[in-house]
Parts: C-alpha cells; sequence; structure tokens
C-alpha cells in the first residue's frame, strides 16, 4: 500500500510498505483525511525527537526505528475488525486516539495515561499513521463519531488537546476566560470555551489570525495588545477583579507574563504551549494572590467529550479547515505554507 513515511530531518518518501492485518482486539481504518501538525512541522524541519521516535535504539512500546509512517491527526472508516472487538461496525466514521502507553505504570493505572514516561504517537512513534492507505488500530484507541463529516472529524485530535486543557482548568459557564494567540490551539481552546458559556478574550498580533477569530465568532473580545491592554480589559468585564482563568498557546514568555497578570487573586493560567526555551515567572506575584500556573500536555479521556460538543452543535469546526491537498503535495504546499506563511492557513486537511 500506499505511505507517506518520515527518514528524517526535511526527508519524507511517499513509499510502498506492506499493508498491516487485523489482529484480536484491533480494528483496520481506512484513513480519509490527515491534519498538519505543529509537530509535523517540527519533525520535518528540526530532525527526529530522541525517546519520542525510535532514533539512537526503537521506541520503547512501538518497538520501532526510523522511518515511520507520519499523521496523528487524522479521521476514516472502519473496514475489517478483529476478534473480540465489541461497540464498532463495518463502514463507522472514526477518529483515532493516537497514543501508544505501557499501561502499567502509575500514571496509565490510575488514568492519566498521557502522561506515561514511555509514551509515544501513532504516526509519530510507529505503528502506522494517517498518511497511508491502512492503518490497524487498538479498540481502544478508536472513537466513533457518527455522522461528522470526515473532514471535520480530522480535527478532533487538536480539539481534544484544547478540550483537555479547558476540563483541567475548570473554567465554566459565566467565567471571563483570556487565551493568548489565534492559532490552531488558541483558537480551539477558545471554541471550547464559548460552547462551555464562558466569556472569551483573545490576545493576537497577526491581522490574519484576528481576522479569523472573528469570523469563527469564537471569542467575545478579539484584542491587538499594542492598541489594547489585556490586563485593563479583564478588569473592565469582572468589575475590576480580574479573567477567572487564561490560557497560553503562544509559546511567547511576554504572552504569559501578561495572562498572568491579568488573573484575578486565585486564578488559573493553564499553559497549553510548549515553552522549549522557558519562563520565568514572578513567584511573589503567585504566592501572595494564591494564583496557579498549570500544564497540560495531549489529553486523556475527552475524545468522547470533544466528539459532543460537535455532534451536538455546539461547536463547528469547518471554519477552520483552511486547505485539502493531495499527499503528493504535501511539502509544497502544507509543510512550506505553513512555516512560512502560517497566518494564512489554521488546519491543512492531506488526503492519500
Amino acid at each position: 500500500m500506499k505511505a507517506l513515511r518520515y527518514h528524517g530531518k526535511e526527508d519524507v518518501r511517499i513509499e510502498d510498505i506492506e499493508e498491516p492485518r487485523v489482529s484480536s482486539g484491533t480494528v483496520r481504518i481506512k484513513p480519509a483525511f490527515t491534519g498538519i501538525c505543529g509537530s509535523d512541522l517540527h519533525l520535518f524541519y528540526d530532525g527526529p525527537m530522541e525517546g519520542i521516535q525510535g532514533v539512537s535504539a526503537p521506541h520503547p512500546i512501538s518497538g520501532e526505528t526510523l522511518p515511520v509512517v507520519f499523521g496523528h491527526e487524522f479521521s476514516g472508516t472502519v473496514e475489517e475488525i478483529g476478534e473480540g472487538v465489541e461497540g464498532l461496525s463495518l463502514g463507522d466514521r472514526v477518529v483515532v486516539e493516537p497514543f501508544m502507553v505501557c499501561e502499567e505504570c502509575a500514571m496509565c493505572t490510575s488514568g492519566r495515561y498521557n502522561l506515561c514516561p514511555k509514551m509515544g504517537f501513532i504516526g509519530i512513534s510507529g505503528r502506522g499513521g494517517g498518511l497511508a492507505e491502512y492503518i490497524v488500530v487498538e479498540e481502544r484507541w478508536v472513537h466513533p463519531v457518527g455522522d461528522m463529516p470526515l473532514d471535520q472529524a480530522a480535527l478532533i485530535e487538536p480539539l481534544a488537546v484544547a478540550t483537555q486543557g479547558v476540563e483541567l482548568s475548570g473554567a465554566k459557564e459565566g467565567d471571563v476566560a483570556i487565551v493568548g494567540g489565534a492559532g490552531p490551539i488558541g483558537l480551539l481552546t477558545a471554541a471550547v470555551l464559548k460552547a462551555y458559556g464562558a466569556t472569551v478574550v483573545i490576545t493576537e498580533l497577526s491581522a490574519a489570525r484576528k481576522d479569523k477569530a472573528r469570523e469563527t465568532g469564537v471569542a467575545d473580545y478579539v484584542v491587538d495588545p499594542r492598541e489594547q491592554d489585556p490586563v485593563e480589559l479583564a478588569r473592565e468585564l469582572t468589575d475590576g477583579v480580574g479573567a477567572n482563568v487564561a490560557f497560553e498557546c503562544t509559546s511567547v514568555p511576554a504572552v504569559f507574563d501578561q495572562l498572568l497578570s491579568a488573573l484575578r487573586p486565585g486564578g488559573l493560567l493553564q499553559v497549553v504551549a510548549l515553552h522549549p526555551s522557558g519562563v520565568s515567572i514572578d513567584l511573589g506575584q503567585v504566592v501572595m494572590t494564591e494564583k496557579i500556573v498549570q500544564g497540560t500536555i495531549g489529553y486523556a479521556n475527552v475524545h468522547e467529550k470533544a466528539i459532543e460538543l460537535v455532534n451536538s452543535g455546539r461547536l463547528d469546526l469547518s471554519p477552520f479547515i483552511s486547505g485539502k491537498i493531495p499527499v503528493e503535495r504535501i511539502v509544497e504546499d502544507g509543510y512550506t505554507v505553513l512555516r512560512e506563511r502560517p497566518e494564512e492557513a489554521v488546519k491543512i486537511l492531506v488526503t492519500v
């Protein structure tokens, strides 16, 4: 079968590989659409990540080394069902929660499997991926999406990242929430907050991304911090108290600082973006006002909630789809566009 495989820095190849076979407890899926994620761009332009991928040694769970089939944000249809699988039928529209975990450590057995120290990702660490004609996945990771269009369903994985962050934050109806950044995860985080009934403020510098935030209706206020102080706006909206929650989705230290200042005493800053260079935290402010800084990574047990948000009509994913391209054009029309002109696209979908 045809598949796009990642060999290393700036090296992806469409190759013919053996079709995966169904075994007990697994299902075979024909991928429909696969989204390009920021982690895909990092891997393509910067090279493989030791630990997440088999580089100097095979990945501890998949047992694979490079090359691997790419694509972890994907939707598809069930084509074959292995022995013992229940709750799935041929032809079901599904998405895959692309984890591989040990299922034995304290984090896995407590239900927080996204914190498994051996954790890897289908489509990054091995076990196939969405950029292939077929993939076989353990039943545990397969989620039916009902009648949801398969192009929208390909966005359930990043929507689950946003849902995880909002769930961890405890944000609720009536809260004032500030989201730093209107990139893909920032927009989806704002969309989840709106669906939960919060008043949402988005801060963003890019004109195109500000326009997208307005067009999609995910925010009540779209603020350019060069023109309006988000801290002052948060206080205006809360009788001078400050925002209940804030979400850092930019990886920019200055945004982190601004969001922390915009919180009320006892407020929570949910860090969704990765900060590879680190940030300096004003611990005096944290201690004296009992503010909370909390991280989140991936997702655990939230895919069903994310799917329900869409199927119930509370959240529309269609405005976040920026384009659809064939796998043969993934570098030119996918990676290059998202790296050089990121403000032009939210989510580009790829077909094999």
